[in-house]
């Protein structure tokens, strides 16, 4: 994913949710909707994700140090973690609070045609934030589904928006729902109905970005295609009598570890085998431009031995 991909998308959500945020509470004073107040507590807390996404991305350029020898590159993850805490507690649970508080104590909409207004205007606009952020997922999706492309993106920031705006766009049309039948129906309980779905629907996205993010904090490796890539590089070389054993994790989104075990022959001189090493690891940098730390182990190819037949047999004779 491309970094500045990420940035537009988060930008262009920020701009959205910040706006939307404070119109949103002035419905809510004038009107007095649970909806609308969940719905703004949802706009700010993604509001607040978006700059901790962009805060993230800043802290993961840090030069490595004697601390962080290998960078910085995961405090991108640290962060998406975090915005999935926010959106699960700030977001989700004072919905959920503020629809059963409002089941428990209704009370009427005044200048119900505001919130409405204020809740068509949010569609529209957080429309333009999922288009952005659609527009720059596809230009690295590739042939991924769109489930696919949040489970297994490397770089947190795209999925991230993504969901939220999806999120956002149904919180927004639960809300109009919610208001519009208490509107209808005078019955202020469709209004806390339509809260607690907010609720549950924030909850719901915040524990998929908390699983996939999570996954990405403990350590992910290559995908397959990578793998296959990076193998073959290292089997192509002519100097390569065998590849022994390989792993690799994303340091960072951007960033990709490899290390492997490599036979470049018994009687190899040490000169030649160190040689070797820096050729094939240009290699694999040519191959999988994200593979920038390499460790290259050289060793010898050892069949498995057979496997020995039981020294000891035990025969247990039943006595009819």
């Amino acid at each position: 994913m491309s970094a500045s991909g990420g940035t537009k998308a988060i930008l262009a959500a920020m701009a959205a949710n910040g706006g939307i945020a404070v119109t949103k509470f002035i419905a809510f004073l004038i009107s007095g909707s649970s909806s609308m107040l969940a719905e703004s507590v949802h706009s700010v807390a993604d509001t607040s994700n978006q700059a901790l996404l962009l805060l993230g991305g800043k802290q993961a350029k840090k030069h490595a140090d004697a601390e962080h020898p290998f960078g910085y590159g995961r405090e991108r993850y640290v962060y998406a973690f975090v915005v999935s805490i926010i959106l699960f507690s700030v977001g989700g649970v004072f919905s959920l609070y503020e629809g059963i508080h409002k089941l428990q104590d209704p009370h009427p909409l005044e200048q119900a045609w505001l919130p409405i207004t204020v809740l068509l205007i949010a569609i529209v606009l957080e429309g333009f934030s999922l288009r952005t952020a659609v527009k720059e997922s596809n230009l690295v999706r590739g042939k991924q589904s769109w489930i696919s492309f949040v489970r297994h993106a490397k770089a947190p920031e795209l999925p991230v928006v993504l969901l939220e705006d999806v999120a956002a766009e149904i919180g927004l049309v639960l809300a109009l729902f919610g208001v519009g039948l208490t509107v209808i129906t005078g019955d202020s309980t469709w209004d806390a109905i339509g809260t607690i779905a907010i609720g549950i629907l924030l909850i719901i996205v915040a524990i998929i970005l908390g699983i996939e993010t999570k996954s990405l904090l403990v350590g992910e490796g290559a995908t397959v295609k990578q793998r296959n890539t990076i193998r073959d590089a290292i089997n192509a070389h002519p100097d390569v009598r065998s590849l022994i054993h390989m792993k690799t994790l994303y340091l960072g989104p951007e960033e990709l570890m490899v290390a492997a075990k490599v036979d470049f022959g018994a009687q190899t001189r040490l000169v030649d085998v160190a040689a070797s090493i820096d050729s094939v690891e240009k290699e694999i940098r040519e191959a999988e431009p994200m593979a920038r730390v390499i460790y290259i182990e050289p060793d010898v190819y050892r069949r498995p031995p057979e496997a020995a037949p039981p020294t000891d047999t035990i025969v247990i004779v039943g006595n009819d």
